[in-house]
């Protein structure tokens, strides 16, 4: 007794759920408002949730304030802006991989699920590091001047 195997799935014969699924996708943001709508309710969810993000949002604050107060050139304070919305927009992707492995594995223990989750983490430390260390660099020769000259 012989079974039949269909053949897999190809892009012209795509099972009809995942086709109408796809066909009503474009609905889930109406217009250009509803999708920034949508990530302003991610970044809202992320400062009222995680502890870091708020963390990461007070320090980039200060440094931008600092760097302006100190008047850096505006290059500067651009490395400064773009080091610190990196490490942000990190802390977001770190919290959507932490929501959707929590949603795959539920209340269990996986591996997979620790080092997902690991390395997610990891990334925002590496970008956060690297922060520091830019905004060190152009933030503390000024600052050092300053606080000179004032003695």
């Amino acid at each position: 007794m012989s079974q039949q195997v269909s053949p897999p799935p190809t892009p012209n014969c795509l099972p009809t759920l995942v086709t109408n699924e796809r066909q009503f996708s474009w609905q889930v943001a109406s217009s250009l408002f509803v999708s920034f709508r949508y990530a302003w309710a991610g970044i809202v969810y992320s400062f009222q949730t995680q502890r870091n993000f708020r963390i990461h949002v007070s320090v980039c604050a200060l440094a931008i304030a600092l760097s302006i107060f100190l008047q850096l050139p505006s290059v500067e304070i651009a490395v400064i802006g773009i080091t610190s919305g990196l490490v942000l927009a990190l802390e977001l992707l770190n919290t959507a991989i932490e929501s959707l492995v929590d949603l795959t594995v539920k209340q269990t223990y996986h591996e997979l699920a620790k080092i997902a989750k690991d390395c997610a983490a990891g990334a925002v430390l590496v970008s956060a590091l690297v922060a520091v260390l830019v905004a060190g660099i152009l933030l503390l020769p000024p600052l050092v001047v300053l606080i000179a000259s004032a003695f």
